[in-house]
């Protein structure tokens, strides 16, 4: 099969077209042909890329772990699929990828495809619809009627943030450029504060919650915005590796949730969440996707591989 690997190149990491073999499915794990496959771009910098489990020296790691295809094989002591089912899902950061024409996954990672979406929409919800979810849901406990201030709701993370915030009946406000006001709103943002023009925390105070997705400054200016007894969230990558205990708590990284797969699913078929694609982009066009040089990027969500059916 066709596949992308990260090759440790002088100036940092890229991708590189490689042929490997078409794996098989063991005990318990699916093999998924890929359609299509969610791009973060920092994913390459990640230690789970260069690392193994047990901390050792990971090689040629096949890069992204949001995905949607059609299972063309199961191993044994599957029963929830079948052949030919239609899912998306999220990999373990750990796992291989789908930067690839076929990938192996488990079914705890999987749920069925969305069947109001194409697989290109369904492969870019999963990291950060879930990242949102186990946020805001698992971890705030948002209430409805509480005030969430988002950092970058217009994100690929912040625009699902918004939503299921709002679907929550919460009161949403969110920092974002002035371009992106209009867009937040339309996604339930009930207050958008244009980042540029004026600091948050001059313009904010007394809220129950803080979604941050920014790190540094940001997060550091947003403390004195919560009311006593307000929850910090913070999936900033600066945060991870913090000697502040406050951060530490208040920081997490997204992991795969079949559950919350299969309710988001339900969320996006029923109207209540909408999924964004920045562009769509061949496999031979990865490598600039994950390095930033794919420069039609008009629109909101995420860079998004496609495979031809």
């Amino acid at each position: 099969m066709k596949a992308m690997i990260v090759n440790k190149a002088d100036q940092g990491p890229g991708l590189m077209l490689v042929e490997l073999p078409k794996p098989e499915p063991g005990l318990g794990e699916i093999l998924v042909r890929v359609h299509a496959a969610g791009v973060t771009p920092t994913e390459l910098l990640w230690y789970p890329t260069t690392h193994t489990k047990l901390g050792t020296a990971r090689m040629q790691a096949v890069p992204a772990h949001e995905f949607s295809g059609v299972i063309t094989a199961i191993g044994k002591d599957i029963q929830d699929y079948d052949v030919g089912d239609e899912v998306y899902g999220m990999n373990d950061w750990f796992s291989d990828g789908a930067t690839a024409e076929f990938c192996i996954t488990l079914p705890q990672h999987l749920a069925r495809k969305p069947i109001t979406l194409t697989h290109e929409a369904a492969a870019s919800v999963p990291i950060g619809a879930l990242t949102s979810w186990q946020g805001l849901i698992d971890r705030a406990k948002l209430e409805p009627g509480e005030r969430v201030l988002i950092h970058g709701g217009a994100g690929a993370v912040g625009l699902y943030a918004v939503q299921v915030a709002h679907s929550r009946g919460a009161r949403v406000i969110t920092t974002v450029s002035n371009h992106d006001v209009d867009f937040v709103k339309r996604l339930g943002a009930d207050e958008a504060i244009d980042y540029k023009a004026s600091r948050f925390e001059k313009e904010v105070r007394d809220v129950d919650v803080v979604f941050d997705g920014v790190g540094g400054d940001t997060l550091e200016r947003s403390w004195g915005v919560l009311k006593p007894g307000g929850r910090m969230i913070t999936i900033a990558a600066d945060s991870e590796g913090t000697d502040d205990q406050r951060v530490k708590d208040a920081f997490f990284i997204v992991e795969p949730n079949q559950k919350q797969l299969v309710e988001i699913a339900g969320q996006l078929d029923a109207g209540n969440l909408r999924a964004f694609v920045k562009t769509i982009v061949s496999l031979n066009e990865a490598s600039a996707a994950y390095s930033g040089a794919v420069t039609n990027k008009k629109g909101y969500g995420k860079i998004v591989i496609a495979f031809p059916s």
